[in-house]
């Protein structure tokens, strides 16, 4: 009989208290990869829509700006605000759609998509996918204590907290004080 001979466990322990952080990370990854993901998804194309639909939040950059006004009149040394923003895109709708490729003699494919509608007790309605919201381009402030470097910031950051702009797309300037009549 042959003899087997096993490797040298001084250095097996010590390859392995030297990599054992790396080994570890790599055996979670191994398990994450092998972890059962709940099925498979069918593949899905989206069109999108704009506009509202039925029990969707459909968005008024009106109102919004008028709730920025009053919130960040409410910072100190701010007086009455008035904010106006830009849009860089509006309020978009993915709807859910399937695609189907037909191959012609030719061997060249083509496909067609349509929209999944689904026959609902209120009627047809189409399958939302995703609601993207509105990104924003620009923000301009103009307040009684734009003036102010502290107030300036103090809105500045609120904005950008807000509405996702960086400090470089928001201007904050300051206005002139309501006019009193004299009555």
């Amino acid at each position: 009989m042959r003899e087997i001979k096993w490797p040298d466990t001084a250095k097996l322990k010590g390859f392995l208290s030297r990599y054992k952080y790396v080994l570890l990370v790599a055996a979670a990854g191994a398990l994450l990869l092998l972890w059962p993901s709940g099925g498979e998804q069918p593949e899905r194309t989206g069109t999108t829509e704009a506009g509202p639909a039925a029990g969707q939040i459909e968005f008024d950059l009106e109102a919004l700006e008028e709730k920025l006004s009053n919130l960040l009149s409410q910072v100190e040394g701010a007086g009455q605000v008035t904010v106006a923003l830009t849009l860089k895109s509006g309020m978009e709708r993915v709807l859910a759609s399937d695609r189907e490729t037909t191959a012609d003699q030719g061997g060249r494919s083509s496909w067609t998509t349509e929209t999944v509608i689904l026959d609902g007790a209120d009627g047809e309605e189409t399958v939302l996918v995703a609601q993207n919201y509105p990104t924003f381009q620009g923000a301009v402030v103009v307040c009684q204590g734009g003036d102010d470097p502290q107030v300036r910031l103090l809105l500045t950051q609120a904005v950008s907290a807000l509405t996702g702009l960086g400090s470089d797309r928001i201007t904050v300037c300051r206005g002139e004080a309501p006019r009193q009549s004299n009555q």
